[in-house]
């Protein structure tokens, strides 16, 4: 039997089929690649075991219904995981996209895979040391985006051009990320993480509201508030960015970085960040 164990990129159908990463799958003329039609889920896998993945799967379900794609159950792809994190022999982490394209014009049913990659060794860096962010004007309100559901706001799907051009602003300005504030001034989200500020042993978090509903800080206020944290979802602004105690950017691989600068100003984590790391069950 042949060994597929690698620590290149591994990707598997849901039935488990191993394929090679160079190994054609996508049409040219599937419609994820044409007009990111489609959904997709990204999540920490440690020592063999993917972090979150029912509450990741379900929180897929949810975008595949708002996008009107029909993908398989929970069962389907929790196979998928499990082929490419049974044949990984690279570091104790490793990164498992879950992916569903529309497909051509004419399919009758998505194009289903999982891909899994090493933990990037920046992800890794900015989990201790921080990131330098900019406050980025997202161009509508919360209350905007839910009374637009053409817009997917709170869907999580292939199309990230917006993300992606904010994080390349952010580098071109030295900063490594960026948090969107709405046109009214609330803080949204970052483009791939959600935000948590520390007030006191109080921890904050924007309402889900025209944003993705953040899994890992689900977890963490889970976590916090067993050990006396008081945790709450709040509309935020700019300055309480500014005069929080902490502020970090949680997400399904980095976990939580903390925001070390906003605007070029520097800012503290308030020495908080070993604890939430523990809370979350951070690996080192």
């Amino acid at each position: 039997m042949t060994d597929h164990r690698s620590t290149r990129p591994l990707v598997a159908l849901l039935d488990g089929t191993l394929l090679a990463p160079e190994q054609p799958l996508l049409r040219p003329d599937d419609l994820g690649v044409l007009r990111g039609e489609g959904v997709f889920e990204t999540t920490l896998v440690v020592d063999g075991t993917a972090r979150d993945l029912s509450e990741h799967l379900a929180r897929m379900g949810v975008s595949a219904a708002t996008t009107g794609l029909s993908i398989p159950g929970p069962d389907a792809w929790r196979h998928g995981v499990a082929a490419v994190s049974d044949n990984w022999s690279g570091g104790r982490q490793m990164v498992a996209r879950l992916v569903a394209t529309r497909g051509p014009d004419a399919a009758v049913e998505p194009v289903c895979y999982v891909i899994c990659t090493e933990l990037s060794p920046v992800s890794l860096r900015q989990r201790t040391e921080g990131v330098r962010v900019l406050l980025l004007d997202r161009g509508f309100t919360a209350a905007e985006a839910e009374s637009a559901p053409w817009l997917l706001a709170g869907a999580k799907t292939l199309s990230y051009g917006v993300n992606m051009a904010a994080l390349r602003y952010a580098a071109e300005h030295d900063a490594d990320d960026a948090i969107f504030v709405a046109s009214d001034g609330a803080v949204l989200e970052a483009p791939t993480s959600s935000v948590v500020i520390a007030r006191s042993r109080t921890l904050l978090t924007p309402p889900v509201r025209g944003i993705l509903a953040g899994i890992t800080v689900r977890r963490l206020f889970r976590a916090a508030a067993s050990v006396g944290w008081q945790t709450f979802a709040q509309v935020l602004h700019a300055d309480d960015l500014r005069s929080a105690d902490g502020v970090w950017l949680a997400s399904s691989a980095r976990l939580l970085a903390p925001v070390v600068s906003i605007n070029g100003v520097r800012r503290s984590d308030g020495g908080l960040t070993a604890e939430l790391h523990a809370l979350l069950e951070v690996p080192s």
